[in-house]
């Protein structure tokens, strides 16, 4: 009687597997989408000609935005009324205050936020423009 030779048992190769994992990781990375963090509304904002970029790292800066139909904070859509209460919440005076305003915004609301601001007596402001 023959003996009957025993099976190897199969073991997958792992080096073209672990190179597909790193193509793949690779390949969702490069699509991948990435969030911008400052745009909250969609803003046209004016142009000018010397733009220089003053930013202070020390510090978080304070993000209004300002359209024709809205108004966010810091990312977070509100209204005027909510906005004067962050304002009289705010402890820091000296916090970097960064306005980004849509080129066609009236007056009259941008002064109410500007009213706001004097009214807290918040007036490290800066405009933010397109270059």
């Amino acid at each position: 009687m023959r003996r009957r030779k025993q099976r190897e048992d199969l073991v997958p190769e792992l080096t073209p597997m672990i190179d597909v994992i790193f193509l793949l990781l690779i390949f969702f990375m490069v699509a991948t989408v990435f969030k911008k963090d400052e745009a909250v509304l969609l803003l046209q904002l004016p142009k000018a000609k010397d733009a220089t970029a003053s930013k202070s790292k020390q510090k978080k800066n304070l993000v209004i935005e300002l359209t024709p139909l809205a108004l966010a904070v810091n990312g977070e859509k509100s209204n005027f009324s909510k906005f004067e209460v962050f304002c009289k919440k705010l402890k820091d005076r000296s916090i970097p205050i960064d306005l980004r305003v849509d080129k066609k915004v009236a007056y009259e609301k941008l002064i109410e936020v500007l009213n706001v601001l004097q009214k807290y007596k918040l007036s490290n402001l800066s405009l933010v423009t397109d270059r």
